[in-house]
């Protein structure tokens, strides 16, 4: 059980579900794949970093263990509008989800990347259950409209 997040599309960012002054708790998927996806996975030696940047970015507790946490998604963000990134956001966010499946929470992830407009990329995932039960949710990664993505 996670404490729940939600959504704030005017704010363009994630805050803690809060109803009647209390925590929201998620005992399913949401928050789980919301944290795999939109945290910063620590950048690997051969990745190259926007704007020729040095910081790896990572979560801390990664030097602690084998499992790293996040998505490598945050290196799309200065990319072009292109296919070739679609199949690098498909990678970064499979390899972000990779866990649900080693730890027997999902038989099966399915990552398609798709042009949502300009500007955005969503990523439709697919989580099929060991029950065979299937979910399927749409999370829109947003960037600045910079360099055409």
């Amino acid at each position: 059980m996670d404490i729940a997040l939600v959504y704030d599309p005017n704010a363009k960012a994630f805050d803690l579900a809060i109803a009647g002054g209390d925590l929201v708790v998620d005992s399913g998927l949401e928050t789980a794949v919301l944290l795999s996806l939109y945290t910063d996975r620590r950048a690997l030696a051969e990745d190259v970093l926007p704007d020729d940047g040095t910081d790896r970015r990572g979560w801390w507790c990664d030097a602690y263990s084998d499992r790293l946490q996040g998505s490598r998604l945050w290196l799309l963000s200065r990319e072009k509008d292109l296919d070739r990134v679609l199949r690098r956001a498909e990678e970064y966010a499979s390899e972000a989800l990779d866990w649900l499946i080693e730890d027997g929470i999902a038989k099966a992830v399915d990552v398609e990347a798709i042009h949502l407009r300009r500007g955005v990329l969503q990523l439709i995932v697919g989580i099929e259950r060991p029950t065979g039960a299937a979910v399927v949710r749409r999370y829109d990664y947003v960037w600045g409209l910079n360099d055409g993505l």
